[in-house]
């Protein structure tokens, strides 16, 4: 059994994390520990026709982000690492700065601590050089920034299809394979133009 952690935080973006737990809902051996923060509730308002307690029914776990004393805020709980989808700037800023004043910065600095994948989808543009030195810096303390940039190669037709390459993806990350991912096909030769 994995357990997997993802933090709805108040980036633009809430329907990434509310779509990692739709995927991973029918995953047996995945178990999701959800954390989401006020700003993170405002923006799954705001942008998607969820109501916050359906969101909250799609995790097995759900935890207040002011609880600084859960389960996940332990190195002892083991867990395959933690999702957070959308992050915004100030999360970043938290886990790259260890400023753990929230269950949600606290439960990445401990993963990392521990060695465990934290994967930030963030959701910011353009960026200003304090934003990128964050980046660096939560990079040096292992996380992974991943940007949800879309791919244009598996002809998705529609957003929701593109939200869910790119959370699956990311879900890749944890070793966490899905069918709904569409994966890279080298092209037939014949086809090439330059082939010809």
């Amino acid at each position: 059994m994995k357990n997997l952690i993802i933090a709805i935080t108040g980036a633009s973006g809430a329907i990434y994390g509310i779509r990692a737990l739709e995927l991973l809902q029918p995953v047996s051996d995945v178990r999701t520990h959800l954390i989401v923060t006020s700003s993170g509730a405002r923006t799954i308002a705001e942008e998607t026709d969820y109501r916050l307690e359906a969101v909250r029914e799609l995790a097995d776990e759900v935890y207040s982000h002011k609880d600084i004393g859960a389960a996940i805020s332990s190195g002892s709980f083991i867990t395959s690492g933690m999702l957070v989808a959308p992050c915004s700037i100030k999360t970043l800023s938290g886990i790259a700065n260890c400023y753990n004043d929230e269950l949600v910065t606290r439960a990445a600095d401990v993963c990392l601590k521990e060695r465990r994948r934290v994967v930030l989808l963030l959701r910011e543009t353009p960026l200003h050089a304090g934003h990128i030195d964050l980046m660096a810096q939560a990079t040096r303390n292992g996380a992974i920034i991943m940007p949800p940039v879309p791919a244009f190669y598996h002809g998705h037709q529609t957003l929701d299809q593109t939200v869910t390459q790119s959370v699956g993806r990311a879900l890749d990350l944890f070793d966490i394979h899905l069918g709904s991912t569409s994966r890279w096909r080298q092209a037939d030769a014949s086809t090439d133009s330059d082939a010809h």
